[in-house]
């Protein structure tokens, strides 16, 4: 009885010293016209590449320029409906969409203008989703978390060679830690498919992280959880309004995704270089995508094919 309480206790500290290292960010938006409530459940899952917090000469060894302020390097909708599987659905970040107040610009262009408030507010007047929380993992947390749990394993078809980030991979099932983890989700430019090919990578990449993560191993000894949990944590922020029960649905159906029980999609795309007064930008394929909208609002099977 006496080790049960002492394991119980152990487990209580390393999950509140994890909850404790998140950061708390204001991301409910300011308008009064935001969408009623759906079927199912929506959260907003974001990747900024925001270097704020590194010095020069990691971001010279992380290979991630000197950019200032941040914007939404990756933008992510998990739908989670009443009944069934859940859905990761890849927003692209060059999407070309209205932002409210602001004009038409690339949806990640709301994060630098106004932070998380006015990306869910561009996110939900776009899809129609209301998003009932906000998760946003920062730049550096895959170099920060990768050297503790051993890496991610990968699988890639073909070596990646990138110029710009100097990434070169062989071919084949591999692991995947600090800079070379963080740098293959980032690089776009040596992908024959731009960043719609770099969406995919990052479903792919982020359902095998969680599903490394949550290996008993880690979850089920207090201290590997919490050196794990606390330094990845320590690069996460969550909305405001974002409880714990509803961080615990999100990790539980990211599990069930990296296990092959949930559904992965990109937004139905009309044009991946549409040009725009902001540059290449990508054009929904208007029809495609707002069935799917609806289809999640709805809780109607999909019918469709992104």
């Amino acid at each position: 009885m006496v080790l049960l309480l002492l394991y119980v206790g152990a487990m209580i500290w390393a999950v509140g010293s994890i909850w404790n290292s998140i950061e708390r960010v204001d991301s409910t938006p300011t308008s009064s016209s935001r969408p009623a409530g759906g079927s199912g459940s929506t959260f907003l899952l974001v990747g900024t590449d925001s270097r704020e917090d590194l010095s020069r000469e990691e971001r010279n060894d992380l290979v991630t320029g000197h950019t200032e302020g941040a914007r939404a390097d990756t933008i992510m909708l998990l739908h989670l409906p009443d009944g069934g599987e859940p859905l990761l659905l890849s927003i692209p970040r060059d999407s070309y969409v209205e932002i409210p107040g602001h004009g038409q610009n690339k949806i990640n262009a709301a994060y630098s203008i106004d932070g998380p408030s006015l990306l869910v507010d561009a996110v939900e007047q776009s899809t129609g989703l209301r998003a009932e929380g906000y998760l946003e993992v920062g730049c550096v947390c895959l170099d920060e978390g990768g050297g503790l749990f051993r890496g991610v394993a990968m699988c890639l078809d073909e070596p990646v060679q990138d110029e710009k980030t100097r990434l070169d991979l062989p071919a084949g099932c591999q692991m995947l830690e600090g800079k070379e983890a963080l740098n293959y989700v980032r690089m776009r430019y040596s992908d024959p498919r731009g960043d719609l090919g770099r969406v995919e990578r990052q479903r792919e990449f982020l359902a095998a992280l969680i599903h490394e993560m949550a290996k008993p191993d880690t979850v089920l000894v207090p201290w590997r959880l919490h050196g794990v949990g606390t330094a990845t944590g320590s690069a996460l922020a969550l909305g405001e309004d974002t409880s714990l029960w509803e961080t615990g649905r999100i990790a539980l159906a990211m599990r069930s995704i990296s296990n092959g029980d949930g559904q992965s999609l990109t937004v139905p795309v009309a044009d991946a270089n549409y040009q725009t007064a902001a540059g290449s930008s990508v054009l929904w394929d208007e029809a495609k995508a707002d069935a799917l909208f609806e289809a999640l609002r709805t809780g109607t099977p999909l019918s469709i094919e992104p």
